[in-house]
């Protein structure tokens, strides 16, 4: 265990060429380090590109300016906080995102932008159209779409 501690941290320092790498690995606690050669094993059992995305993202991560680095570890401290019911609605709606059109995906940053600078009333309103929408039919959603639409006309 000794060793390939020893490996892992003599690693992060040619890797990353960071000392302070090499000080968290030596500080950790003996549950800490279990915890990473366990992360290290299921990182070697990786398909190779699966690897190199996840080396990419790393080095890209260490490219961000550290103010960019905080913010993205408390996304992943709200994202670890979730249920796994709400982890996997997440996945499914970036799935739904990464789908959506160039002009679906502008249209609904505006709708967000719109909601962040609601007041909380305003906010309490939105919420409500949202779940009335939601439990429409789609019929009825593609109705009230037209008649928005003639509105506009």
């Amino acid at each position: 265990m000794k060793a390939l501690f020893a490996l892992l941290a003599a690693g992060a320092l040619a890797s990353s060429a960071r000392a302070e790498d090499a000080e968290r690995l030596q500080n950790l606690s003996p549950a800490e380090r279990a915890e990473l050669v366990q992360k290290l094993e299921r990182f070697k059992a990786l398909p190779p590109e699966e690897q190199a995305r996840i080396r990419g993202n790393l080095a890209a991560f260490r490219q961000l300016p550290p103010e960019e680095q905080a913010r993205v570890r408390e996304n992943l401290q709200r994202l670890r906080a979730l249920s796994p019911e709400q982890r996997e609605a997440l996945r499914e709606r970036f799935a739904e995102w990464k789908n959506l059109s160039d002009a679906q995906k502008a249209a609904l940053r505006k709708r967000m932008r719109a909601f962040l600078a609601a007041n909380p009333e305003q906010r309490e309103e939105m919420m409500e159209n949202l779940k009335r929408w939601r439990e429409m039919s789609r019929e009825r959603r593609e109705e009230m779409r037209e008649r928005l639409r003639e509105r506009r006309r």
